[in-house]
């Protein structure tokens, strides 16, 4: 019997709530945490699906990807962050080293995946796939499939077919809810539809529906968050959305046999947010940051409206914070010195974990060297990668607001952050079961390969679990 292997990813997945908190509303994922191994997977840096995903399916960090975020510099000037797309892989990806093998493999919602490239497979893109939620998808001319024509076997298959919720931050709860649980379910369909009719020996897919669920509905779970609502509406929406989660997997493992491999997965975990730190407010307080005009209100930040000649570092907001130095020769209107770079580095990096909250505790911001963490740093990464508050605060890029703390997010309503660690489930181990230390997300790409008999390129960072 040939050997095959399931992943499912589940994005934004939180380890505290698969193993403790839902764990007696998932039986599938119950039984395949007491059949085989499970437990905490670190996430890269920084924890977010751009680009964790893919330094899961590669097994690659960000530096070495050249991928540091959503968002990344096309190059030194200061207006030419793009989002990139599976163009900026220059790396063999799991599937394609599969193919080598000739293994054919089913790819379902993998973020950097769009467009689409000839393997030897089966694949649908992800939610990054530049579709106008106002077009039938089923009816574009996007490169979001592969075949070309597995776009037809989703309108008859899937008709529901999402690629994302197009507005998920919205105070709209009620529809997101029921746009959630559609988005989930015609996904999870479409998936069965390729595990029971097509020849596969890999199958990966990315439900991004956990993650949206997080950002929405994190203040009516978790009674720590500062704007926990007790009897709200939604106080169980959460519960119940994992519960259909377990339900789709349920269905799933009805799709394989016992000796296929299935792993549970997610890219990182999720926090509630305690508020924001306007980082160019706080460049601006501490003299890095010097704009032409004073904002009049709360403002977007862009280039435009910074005076170069006075300026050594500007912000980017997120879940996790970017700090770039304006460097003579580099950028170009520098006044750091290349001699005094690292001199302005370590300042700020100093001066930015020493941020308190409005109290005067220190709310613990970690700084990251992108040269100290990663193998390789290529194309343009930040100066400075920054978790404000331990990720319990997230990174507001905006202007105007007089001071360094929000408690409001300037791109839509949003209740958590992401965590370092997500999760992981395997049944295929005969030998040891439980609960397992914890793991990294480079890990899994050396798994799939070991799954299969085939050796473990050198580049690849992580280990068979």
């Amino acid at each position: 019997m040939k050997k095959r292997v399931m992943v499912i990813g589940w994005d934004c997945a939180a380890p505290e709530l698969v193993f403790d908190a839902f764990k007696d509303d998932m039986p599938n994922t119950q039984r395949l945490m007491q059949e085989g191994v499970y437990g905490q997977l670190e996430s890269t840096i920084p924890p977010i699906t751009v680009p964790a995903w893919m330094c899961m399916m590669t097994s690659r960090d960000p530096g070495e990807l050249g991928i540091y975020g959503f968002r990344n510099r096309q190059d030194y000037t200061y207006d030419t962050l793009t989002i990139p797309n599976s163009d900026a892989i220059k790396v063999p990806t799991l599937w394609e080293l599969l193919g080598q093998e000739q293994k054919r493999s089913v790819v379902l919602g993998v973020p950097l995946t769009y467009p689409a490239k000839q393997f030897p497979g089966w694949m649908v893109t992800s939610f990054l796939t530049p579709v106008d939620p106002n077009y039938p998808l089923t009816e574009t001319n996007l490169q979001w499939t592969f075949p070309p024509r597995l776009k037809r076997e989703i309108a008859q298959i899937a008709r529901d077919y999402m690629i994302d919720i197009p507005h998920f931050r919205t105070d709209k709860r009620a529809e997101l809810e029921m746009q959630l649980l559609k988005m989930t379910r015609a996904r999870f369909k479409f998936a069965r539809y390729l595990l029971e009719k097509k020849s596969w020996d890999f199958f990966m897919m990315v439900e991004m529906g956990s993650d949206r669920l997080h950002h929405a509905f994190w203040r009516y779970w978790d009674k720590t968050h500062p704007k926990y609502e007790p009897n709200s509406p939604f106080t169980n929406t959460m519960r119940n959305y994992y519960r259909t989660l377990d339900e789709k997997l349920g269905k799933m493992l009805s799709c394989v046999d016992e000796e296929t491999t299935v792993i549970i997965v997610s890219d990182h975990g999720a926090k509630r947010m305690d508020g924001g730190i306007c980082v160019n407010e706080w460049l601006r307080k501490h003299g890095y940051l010097t704009l032409k005009t004073e904002p009049k209100d709360i403002t977007r930040f862009t280039p435009d409206m910074v005076d170069w000649d006075q300026t050594m570092a500007w912000g980017e907001g997120g879940y996790y914070g970017r700090i770039f130095l304006n460097v003579v020769g580099r950028e170009p209107n520098g006044i750091v010195k290349a001699e005094d770079y690292e001199i302005v580095r370590d300042e700020l990096k100093t001066q930015l974990e020493g941020i308190t909250d409005e109290s005067g505790q220190n709310i613990n911001t970690r700084v990251f060297k992108p040269q100290e963490i990663y193998r390789e740093c290529n194309n343009i990464p930040p100066d400075l990668i920054v978790y404000f508050g331990d990720l319990y605060w997230r990174s507001v890029g905006s202007v105007g607001y007089n001071s360094i703390y929000t408690y409001e997010n300037d791109t839509g309503p949003d209740d958590c952050n992401h965590a370092e660690m997500g999760m992981f489930i395997i049944n295929g181990n005969r030998h040891l079961h439980g609960l397992h230390r914890t793991k990294s997300i480079y890990d899994i790409a050396p798994t799939v390969l070991k799954e299969f008999g085939i050796d473990i390129p050198d580049a690849m960072q992580g280990v068979p679990i």
